[in-house]
């Protein structure tokens, strides 16, 4: 089999920063395309990962799902793109296309195990897989997705996760007029819920723990604003609100947010905190609660968010970074201190 040499950023092992690192890629086959990346997002999961803070990483690791670029080549029988189209790939690279889920667009829950854009078995092709700090990547084209050229495309890489993470529920939970929708946490996620659950059509209230965030979070389209460390404030917001979006991955008090939920409330959680979370029965009966989750989008419905994305001109509010700033990038992520993606333009590579 040919390989292309590639260029890339990597992790050695759990304590390592990245750095350089070059390695193969497969050329591309009948069904693949192949292109140059341009931008990827840097997503806090690349973190968790390279830090092996959710065990299972294997090194080196090459992090990065929120890849776009340039088409370079196709396969002889790729019909959705040609050379020169602009595309994306987010968190998944494969799947087994033959289970419930797959066939109904739900690739992310795929039985037998989707394949992971970087550190995950590719059960095809052999190996481990490697993600988008890197100049160039091959994908099969049913996992590559059509980007708008309307968009700056800096912009538009964080949709492929942040983006796609909480259009998902939203859509899933038919969030819109009418509805009073709280987002926990003002940051990668947290800021993209506010968009789209505004565009949707909801009253979203920004529920944070910091006061400085008020101006940003109307800015994105929040109609109110509630600091939850102040105790009056939260109990003023006792029985509210129809869905809360929870995008926070440090540890917090889940009951908190729970005892906020109206009549049949849900409280979707799309953060995810390295210790279990604890939860009072009485906060669920209360109400009629729900507490749910939710992980990315299928193939179909992540198409879906960037054309509806390319029509409403929504994007991600980001910092472009050269490549080698990512360990400082991702010490400044871990103190929350962007606004509110960091995405590599990967020229800089």
């Amino acid at each position: 089999m040919n390989m292309t040499a590639t260029k890339g950023y990597a992790a050695q092992n759990a304590t390592a920063p990245l750095g350089p690192f070059t390695f193969d890629r497969r050329e591309a086959g009948a069904h693949d395309v192949q292109f140059e990346i341009l931008y990827c997002g840097v997503c806090h999961s690349d973190l968790h990962q390279v830090r092996n803070e959710w065990k299972g990483t294997t090194y080196p690791i090459v992090p990065g799902h929120e890849i776009v670029g340039r088409v370079t080549k196709v396969g002889a029988a790729v019909t959705k793109f040609k050379t020169g189209d602009l595309a994306g790939v987010g968190c998944l690279v494969d799947s087994c296309r033959e289970c419930d889920n797959c066939k109904n667009g739900l690739e992310q829950f795929c039985r037998n195990g989707a394949t992971g854009t970087y550190n995950a078995k590719d059960k095809k092709h052999g190996g481990i897989t490697y993600g988008g700090y890197s100049n160039q990547i091959v994908v099969d084209e049913s996992f590559v997705l059509k980007v708008s050229e309307k968009l700056p495309l800096q912009n538009v890489a964080p949709l492929l996760c942040a983006g796609i993470t909480t259009y998902s529920p939203l859509r899933h939970w038919k969030v819109g007029k009418g509805h009073k929708v709280g987002v926990v946490g003002l940051g990668g996620l947290g800021h993209m819920a506010v968009k789209f659950a505004a565009s949707f059509g909801a009253e979203v209230t920004m529920l944070s723990t910091s006061a400085s965030k008020e101006e940003d979070a109307r800015r994105l389209g929040a109609h109110h604003f509630a600091l939850t460390k102040d105790a009056e404030q939260v109990k003023a917001l006792n029985s509210t609100f129809d869905f809360i979006v929870d995008t926070v991955s440090a540890p917090h008090d889940y009951n908190q947010y729970l005892n906020m939920l109206n009549v049949n409330g849900v409280m979707i959680c799309v953060g995810v905190p390295p210790t279990p979370m604890e939860i009072t029965g009485f906060n669920l009966l209360k109400n009629r609660r729900s507490i749910a989750g939710s992980s990315i989008g299928g193939l179909p419905e992540t198409q879906e968010m960037l054309d509806y994305c390319a029509e409403h001109s929504i994007v991600s509010d980001v910092e472009v970074i050269n490549m080698d700033y990512i360990n400082t990038a991702y010490e400044r992520m871990l103190a929350g201190d962007v606004k509110y993606r960091f995405v590599i333009d990967i020229a800089s590579l």
